[in-house]
């Protein structure tokens, strides 16, 4: 039976409705950066009275530089693995075999991407029934997803809702995660679409109760968000460049009209009359072709021609406006403008200087809830270790040659830093890094033993050698 009261505050259906209403407001903005990084700009602005005859150069001048600024930070955002403790010189094996059970080291990139593309991104952790020591971890869409704080706090999480549309119903099923609860709730059909919050009606569950025991006792919805502030808002990686964008669409389509209209040389004669047939309809004259020669007999006929549009201004105005937008978002300007030649390697490194320390700085409050899905995970293995001081392994984001990474690790070498530190600065994941790890130990036990050959890799197979007769008798 519905539940038509108003509820009070702190109740569970007050709770839904507060989150549902401020999920809807954040999937606004959302969808507007969704559509900008998919090139679904909107149509450049023109005289209203024109529009329909330029519908086809309209969707044609859209050129989609914002999808380049999310991809060129999303694509250097990669985690390699978590390490628990500053005492810990690999990642944990364990930790990293739960997140590649439930396919994370794939979809945390979609995640990531996500929350650089639209401002933040969500996970969910969730025991599981069929294997306890592997927990579920999922990623989670901004407008399916929301977390609500303690007042005053930007960590503690008092309540989470977890919304989607049911593939076989169109209904709504939401899963509120507050007071140690589980509640779940559904709303019919034709609900979907109205003003304010839904109808919402208990969403009962065979064998389960309602509301069910949250078995990890804290809200288990997890934000991961991107270029945060201290008011709890997190931010997309091309909010403040849509106007840049807008001006490329608007000169784009100025110059498309150009070159349809005017980037020809217009003829014009005066003086001549143009010759028509028995009917009256004027007949073609001059017929241009390489091979022919217009030859007009009166010498009172003048023939000129106009100037072309010279369309190097439009093209300018594109470049500078897109050099504002690398300026901004310090996405390396040969990213979109594809502009590179004769460039030695320091000065693309300091071309890209501004996008390696903008990322790092990304990474820290992306990872900060990247490791909180990951203490979730293991607190719901039921591992017991200190987890106080896990962090995430990023992939460096810095794009080096193989000769310049090399030669720099040859030198931190010299200096000390433990191999572990210089194969994950080659970039090698922990998987390779333990298994490289393994290796150098077999090595050295076998030199430790007396095999000093090893050092020079694995001991080929013993060579068969047959000492027999070619008749058979032994010797």
């Amino acid at each position: 039976m519905a539940l038509s009261q108003k509820p009070k505050p702190g109740e569970p259906l007050w709770w839904v409705d507060r989150l549902w209403t401020e999920l809807i407001k954040r999937r606004q903005y959302a969808d507007v950066m969704r559509q900008y990084y998919s090139g679904d700009h909107p149509l450049p602005m023109i005289q209203e009275k024109a529009r329909p005859g330029f519908q086809r150069l309209l969707k044609q001048a859209r050129s989609n530089y914002v999808g380049l600024v999310v991809d060129a930070t999303a694509e250097r955002l990669q985690i390699d693995g978590f390490r628990l403790g500053k005492t810990e010189r690999v990642g944990d094996k364990e930790l990293w075999r739960i997140w590649q059970a439930n396919s994370m080291d794939a979809d945390s990139d979609l995640q990531l991407t996500e929350a650089v593309k639209v401002g933040r991104s969500f996970a969910l952790v969730a025991p599981n029934p069929d294997d306890m020591s592997t927990p579920l971890i999922t990623a989670e869409d901004a407008t399916q997803a929301i977390v609500a704080y303690d007042s005053g706090s930007r960590r503690k999480r008092r309540a989470g809702l977890k919304t989607f549309v049911d593939d076989w119903t169109g209904d709504i099923w939401t899963t509120l995660f507050v007071d140690g609860l589980i509640f779940k709730y559904r709303a019919p059909e034709q609900q979907v679409g109205k003003v304010g919050p839904p109808k919402w009606e208990p969403r009962e569950v065979a064998g389960e109760q309602w509301p069910a025991k949250n078995p990890l006792d804290v809200v288990p919805l997890v934000e991961i968000p991107n270029r945060p502030d201290l008011l709890g808002e997190a931010h997309s990686e091309i909010e403040d460049v849509l106007d840049d964008q807008d001006r490329i669409n608007k000169t784009l389509i100025d110059r498309m009209m150009a070159q349809e209209f005017s980037a020809f040389r217009q003829r014009w004669m005066t003086g001549y009359e143009v010759p028509t047939d028995d009917s009256g309809q004027p007949i073609e004259p001059f017929k241009a072709a390489v091979d022919r020669l217009w030859v007009i007999e009166d010498e009172n006929v003048k023939v000129g021609e106009f100037q072309a549009t010279d369309l190097r201004p439009y093209l300018d105005s594109v470049e500078s406006d897109v050099q504002h937008m690398a300026a901004r978002t310090r996405t390396p300007a040969q990213y979109l403008l594809g502009k590179l030649s004769n460039v030695n390697g320091e000065t693309l490194k300091a071309t890209e200087s501004g996008l390696v320390a903008k990322v790092r700085q990304r990474q820290r409050p992306l990872g900060e809830g990247q490791e909180e899905v990951a203490r979730l995970a293991l607190q719901a293995a039921g591992d017991s270790r200190d987890l106080s001081a896990l962090e995430v392994i990023w992939h460096n984001p810095e794009f080096r040659t193989e000769g310049e990474l090399v030669d720099a690790l040859v030198k931190m070498s010299t200096l000390g830093v433990p191999r572990e530190a210089l194969w994950e600065r080659w970039g090698a994941s922990q998987t390779e890094i333990a298994q490289w790890r393994e290796l150098a130990d077999q090595q050295a036990t076998r030199i430790l033993g007396g095999d000093p050959a090893s050092l020079f890799g694995p001991k080929p197979d013993a060579a068969v050698t047959d000492t027999a007769d070619p008749d058979g008798d032994a010797d």
